[in-house]
């Protein structure tokens, strides 16, 4: 899309037409007069500025545009109004918040976002290249832009794990794929054989390799950043993030439903140093928060709440975000030759968008879309993911002892917090030769089954702090992995929940002495829904009300759930294969 967009400019019959409006011969479309202007080049806000548009692109911005305004331009009068670039949310996982994009824009495109920057790793264990095609096939055409990056699948699970240079190279042509996507850098410095060449590649595309540096410092970092790492998304307070802006990197501020960081981070703007590699980002935003708080507005006018100059605060979610990916030729600021993408707010500390302009067009206004999403036909094969031979039986969840003993040794996942586990090694009974679940100290079962490569393999553990009573909750959709991943207090329901994910093609299912108590289909590659924003929120908050019912300790047990297999976050996870040890990347088995 780039090359293409600039294609669309220079040398071209619209270059002519844009020529033509900037010195009057011809007449803009749409015209935004009387505004402040919030200039993101030079961190100005320029009083009684105007901006004329012809088609998708500023023709003109200045204090004397009668010239390009004719009888049939529409006029916008946007006195005692400011003007600011649309917003760029340039990291997050569309694929992962459940929904498809069209059900997602419905309610994203209000607030002013006009390009998203979306992770593509979700699709692509269980569906390969032809599930990352047809991810990003259904981001074409959108009324605001979407860009991808590749997936450069770090994951436990070795048959998962990383992704061919061929097919990289494939992804790298797409105008729409901006680089490579986050690489865990545990794993890059476990396999620098695996993952240095894939990073050649993209550097040599020109391209960008997003970074996920959680809990590296110091040298670990260093080593990390030294081929090519050019941002990070994981600090989570300022000292962090100035560690790595003083080696180069852009640092992406999370504030989303998967972390909240800006609070602790905005210490940074008192530091007195240069904010133009600070980028606000989302890394995701959930159904529920986003019917009830918005897009990335809600970031913007949260930084401005904790203190970052409203300027600073905006550009953090425009240039500073458009420069990084090479897109600030088209895109991140008000200029002539730039994409036609505006948002028009009360004042600068107020984030509250009144219009919201993207590609020439006026798609919301006082909070109305007034556009609708294209809606996207999957293929038959990214609708039918879930490739299991069978009915799960509870059998299939036993832990036999094949030795004559009365207790044994065993690895435990301990849930320390709401993402984060360790390694707990205890002594538990075996009766009639089987590891039982034991609810009196929290000791539940946990299985991976792998729905693609080998389908139904299946590792079963032990989990602690899981708080369930009762019961057993299923998800088809596991970080990193092909697998479904299932949690639960007693074989038959755990068979009951996984089954009933088979039937759904896809989905979460809550199951208790044989009933489906809650659940979300979610067909399309087995991680997202179909159905409308409000239904799908409501199924989320049935699931973690039902959860909290049968004593789970957390607030959102599906995010607990489905990152038990990821290789991002310390540090024992599961997976088809076994228990693997994030700090030395090895597999582990249960019996000690």
């Amino acid at each position: 899309m780039t090359k293409h967009a600039l294609l669309a400019i220079a040398g071209t019959e619209k270059a002519k037409e844009l020529i033509d409006v900037t010195l009057g011969r011809t007449k803009a479309d749409l015209a935004v007069v009387n505004a402040t202007l919030l200039n993101v080049y030079t961190g100005e806000l320029l009083d009684n500025y105007s901006v004329a548009i012809k088609g998708e692109w500023i023709a003109y911005v200045g204090n004397d545009p009668k010239d390009t305004i004719g009888p049939n331009t529409h006029v916008i009068d946007a006195r005692g109004k400011t003007i600011i670039p649309g917003l760029i949310d340039g990291h997050t996982h569309l694929a992962d918040q459940l929904s498809v994009i069209s059900e997602f824009l419905e309610y994203a495109m209000v607030g002013g976002t006009t390009t998203i920057v979306t992770e593509s790793m979700e699709p692509f264990p269980v569906m390969g290249y032809e599930g990352v095609i047809d991810f990003l096939d259904s981001l074409a055409e959108q009324p605001i832009k979407i860009f991808g990056t590749a997936p450069a699948m770090v994951s436990i699970s070795k048959r998962a794990r990383g992704i061919a240079k061929g097919v990289l190279k494939k992804l790298l042509l797409r105008d729409d794929i901006l680089g490579l996507g986050e690489s865990y850098w545990q794993a890059v410095m476990q396999e620098p054989g695996r993952f240095l060449p894939i990073f050649k590649e993209t550097l040599l595309s020109g391209k960008r390799l997003e970074g996920h540096s959680a809990g590296a410092k110091g040298k670990k970092l260093m080593a990390y950043v030294v081929p090519g790492i050019s941002s990070c998304h994981e600090p989570i307070n300022a000292e962090e993030v100035l560690e790595r802006l003083r080696m180069g990197l852009h640092v992406m501020v999370r504030e989303g439903s998967i972390r909240r960081d800006l609070a602790a981070i905005s210490k940074i703007k008192d530091a007195g140093i240069d904010l133009r590699r600070l980028i606000l980002v989302t890394d995701g935003i959930g159904p529920g928060e986003l019917l009830d708080k918005g897009y990335l507005e809600g970031v913007v006018q949260g930084a401005i709440q904790c203190g970052f100059d409203p300027v600073h605060a905006i550009q953090m979610a425009t240039i500073n975000v458009a420069e990084y990916f090479y897109l600030d030729g088209i895109i991140g600021g008000i200029g002539p030759g730039k994409y036609a993408d505006m948002v028009i707010i009360p004042e600068s500390k107020t984030i509250e968008a009144e219009y919201v302009i993207s590609k020439g067009k006026i798609i919301a206004r006082q909070g109305d879309l007034l556009v609708s999403a294209r809606r996207h036909t999957f293929s038959p094969d990214s609708l039918n993911s879930i490739h299991l031979s069978r009915e799960f039986e509870p059998t299939d969840f036993s832990l036999s002892v094949r030795r004559n003993t009365t207790h044994v040794n065993v690895r435990v996942i301990d849930q320390v917090t709401d993402l984060v586990t360790k390694e707990l090694i205890m002594s538990v009974p075996v009766i009639d030769g089987e590891i039982k679940s034991d609810v009196s100290k929290d000791i539940l079962k946990v299985a991976a089954i792998d729905r693609r490569y080998v389908p139904g393999k299946t590792f079963v553990g032990l989990i602690r702090g899981f708080g369930l009573k009762a019961g057993a909750i299923a998800s088809s959709s596991a970080w990193d992995t092909s697998d479904i991943i299932v949690v639960g207090e007693n074989g038959e329901d755990m068979a009951g929940a996984v089954n009933r994910i088979h039937a759904l093609q896809g989905g979460v299912a809550v199951c208790v002495k044989g009933k489906i108590l809650a659940e979300i289909p979610t067909p399309i590659f087995g991680i997202m829904s179909d159905m409308p924003m409000p239904a799908l929120a409501q199924r989320v908050e049935e699931i973690r009300r039902t959860m909290q019912d049968l004593g789970f300790p957390f607030d959102d047990p599906l995010l607990t759930l489905i990152t038990l297999t990821t290789a991002a976050i310390p540090f024992l996870r599961i997976c088809e294969e076994g228990l693997v040890n994030l700090k030395d990347g090895r597999n582990v088995g249960l019996i000690v």
